[in-house]
């Protein structure tokens, strides 16, 4: 970890370990332009994974293989790419750092063992950033600090530091400090404080290793008493700390181990300083991945249960367990068809192997719960969107199946003969809704083809038809989130259009009012003749509706009485004002009249509508309903003043106020607000708190809507 050698033996090809200590899981995140596909790059050259690190403006990288991703020049999928450092397999998994593709970024998450922060030397990082820290923290997740960018001439590694310690907290100390070169701008080599050499990268990997220069001693010194300080502090041994206090001298390799052990159990936060473009400090960062973050048996795994529910035994990431594997990722191929990227949480998968595949608890986001066995045919190792065959798959490892018939993102691959289920983690719920059409009858098989991929593969996404606007609506994570899943329908051969997204309104009636409806038509043999009076009057909010009976005498025969209340029902589904479903009324038939011979049910159906409308007309003053959720919006302290401004403009409610109980520093803030005033509400709160905001909506009922609103609603109705 802190250059023990530098002539690491490298192997290039297919990684292919049987050993789950010999493996390590590690994802990258950091803020969208951080650095973290370029350092991927790097590391994979470094390591002769690749002949030659491409280029994210070339569009020629291993991660960014996603043709929106070459287009927009930023991640926008989570993409694995394994190396061989020391013997060690790397599963590097680069996620996207746009806030946009947090579901991918969860994905990772869920298959490391570890976390590689990415902050740019130039631009510092971003909120989501600092939060995503807490989170790892809350679940004790290793983490280390790569600073990156320092070729640019406005790279500031000490800025960065700082801002680390300020945001992260304690321990996040650095094992090395960037050495400029003779123009005082250039990063050429790093200063070792555990070692106290010099490593120059003048000529390239590996460094060539030698004494500080006088004019370094000084900053060596202060970092690495402040290095060894925190290293000790988090010993095991606890006689380390008086030693050191006393004046003894500590030696390197105790220093060391004592640093990996803490890094390890996710207690200690080393920085180091890398530069993608010139390779400085690549094989420093290869030895904390591979001796500081903890192998899969080091990690704790998701607990299990039986497919019905039934409880299991705690797993352990032993190959010769049971098998039980998650599928994080799944991107359809045009030429291989469906590619399933899988974490190995215990057992051993093999080619040609038959298994059970479980996917359970997102039906509400267009996954229908299903069970199925499979056969496993082919294993492969990804390294972006090249799959390399492989003969095995062990605990703690991730590894690729393709040509699947149900697996999808989230679900648990285990034996046939023991079919478990894995908890799943934990999905962020998709607020800005998108309303597409297809273009033409022929499109529409193509988008109903398209979208069932995409939504197998992606389960930030959620895919409704509405049955009371009759709009096909895609629930998206943001615009950058939408316009990915557009494009891949387009590439799909879909042609299809937006158009506004409408919001499922109601209508009723708020005064008591009589109507009657009269049905009469003779037009040569058996005619229509049909005459009812009803009277409405409104009921208290979601109370539905009520049908009452009080025809006295026979007037309106008891056969038809069921055909009325059928025809207001009918018309109630239709609207009255605006198109919309009237809510909350009682309807009383009190009187009517019918013909031996012309009367019939279609009849009666026709009077009690017109019935209805009458009412409507004559003095029933319909209103229109609009539904109301009630947002839970978590946000940084300084940006509660301008969110709860922007409420009131959306003629909001706040409830209430409160500190963030998961989170130091943010405000909870409880409000109902309109749905109409939430369409766009995703991005504009992430605008107002530069990403920082997040928040959840649940309805909680309809309220009227103002009249100016209303009447306009109307007239665009008729």
């Amino acid at each position: 970890m802190a250059q023990k050698s530098q002539e690491k033996g490298v192997t290039a090809g297919v990684p292919a370990v049987t050993d789950p200590a010999r493996i390590r899981n590690v994802v990258l995140v950091g803020h969208s332009g951080a650095g973290k596909t370029t350092l991927v790059e790097a590391l994979l050259a470094a390591t002769g994974t690749i002949a030659r690190a491409g280029s994210v403006a070339d569009g020629n990288t291993v991660c960014d293989h996603d043709p929106a991703a070459v287009r927009q020049q930023r991640s926008v999928a989570l993409a694995c790419a394994p190396l061989l450092h020391d013997g060690i397999k790397v599963n590097l998994l680069d996620s996207p750092g746009y806030a946009d593709f947090v579901g991918e970024l969860r994905a990772g998450l869920r298959a490391a063992d570890a976390a590689l922060f990415v902050v740019s030397a130039v631009d510092g990082m971003d909120a989501a950033t600092a939060a995503l820290w807490e989170e790892c923290a809350a679940v004790d997740m290793p983490r280390a600090v790569a600073v990156s960018r320092l070729d640019h001439p406005r790279a500031d590694f000490d800025e960065a530091v700082a801002l680390c310690q300020r945001v992260f907290g304690d321990n996040v100390l650095p094992l090395y400090l960037p050495m400029l070169g003779d123009d005082g701008v250039s990063t050429v080599g790093l200063l070792g404080l555990i070692t106290r050499r010099v490593f120059d990268y003048t000529d390239g990997l590996p460094p060539q290793v030698r004494e500080p220069d006088p004019e370094h001693l000084p900053a060596i010194a202060e970092s690495r008493n402040e290095l060894i300080e925190g290293i000790i502090a988090e010993s095991e041994d606890e006689t380390l700390m008086d030693r050191y206090l006393g004046g003894e001298e500590i030696g390197a390799d105790i220093l060391i181990e004592d640093l990996e052990k803490a890094v390890a159990r996710g207690h200690f936060y080393p920085v180091v300083p890398v530069c993608a473009a010139t390779g400085v400090g690549l094989d420093a960062l290869l030895e904390v991945l591979t001796a500081g973050f903890p192998s899969p048996p080091e990690h704790a795994l998701p607990a299990v249960t039986g497919v019905d529910g039934s409880p299991r035994p705690p797993l352990t990431c032993d190959p010769a367990g049971p098998l039980v594997a998650e599928v994080v990722k799944t991107t359809i191929d045009r030429h291989v068809g469906r590619v399933c990227v899988v974490r190995v949480f215990s057992g051993t998968l093999r080619p040609e192997q038959t298994v059970h595949v479980s996917g359970h608890g997102l039906a509400e986001r267009g996954h229908p719960d299903h069970d199925a066995d499979e056969r496993i045919a082919h294993l492969y190792s990804p390294l972006g969107a090249t799959l390399r065959e492989v003969g095995v798959a062990v605990a703690g490892d991730i590894c690729a199946i393709t040509k699947s018939g149900s697996a999808e993102t989230g679900d648990t691959i285990s034996a046939k003969d023991e079919p478990l289920l894995i908890a799943p983690w934990e999905m962020p719920e998709p607020l800005l809704p998108v309303a597409i059409v297809a273009k033409s009858r022929s499109d529409e098989d193509a988008l109903a083809r398209n979208l069932a991929r995409l939504v197998a593969g992606d389960p930030t996404m959620r895919l409704e038809r509405n049955p009371e606007t009759h709009q096909l609506v895609l629930w998206c994570m943001g615009e950058a989130h939408a316009d990915v899943v557009l494009d891949r329908l387009h590439a799909g051969g879909v042609e299809l259009e937006t158009e506004p997204v409408k919001v499922a309104l109601r209508e009723t009636l708020t005064a008591a009012a009589r109507g009657h409806g009269r049905h009469v038509k003779q037009s040569g043999g058996h005619g229509q003749y049909a005459v009812c009076d009803i009277e409405v009057e409104p009921l208290p909010r979601g109370a539905g509706f009520e049908f009452v009976d009080r025809v006295v005498g026979g007037a309106v025969p008891h056969n038809y009485i069921p055909s009325v209340e059928k025809g207001v029902r009918a018309q109630m589904e239709r609207g009255l004002v605006a198109g919309h479903r009237v809510v909350d009324l009682r309807v009383t038939l009190v009187d009517g009249k019918a013909h031996s011979v012309d009367s019939s049910d279609a009849a009666f159906q026709t009077a009690g509508a017109l019935a209805l409308r009458a009412a409507a007309d004559g003095g029933g003053q319909p209103a229109l309903l609009e539904p109301i959720d009630e947002v839970s919006i978590r946000v940084p302290d300084g940006n509660v003043g301008t969110v709860m401004g922007d409420l009131s403009g959306r003629r909001g409610r706040v409830l209430g106020t409160e500190p963030d109980p998961d989170s130091e520093g943010r405000t909870l803030v409880r409000a109902e607000v309109p749905a109409t005033e939430l369409l766009r509400y995703a991005v504009e709160l992430r605008a107002m708190t530069a990403g920082a905001g997040t928040f959840r909506r649940h309805f909680v009922r309809h309220d009227p809507m103002p009249t100016h609103l209303a009447d306009q609603i109307r007239k665009e109705h008729t």
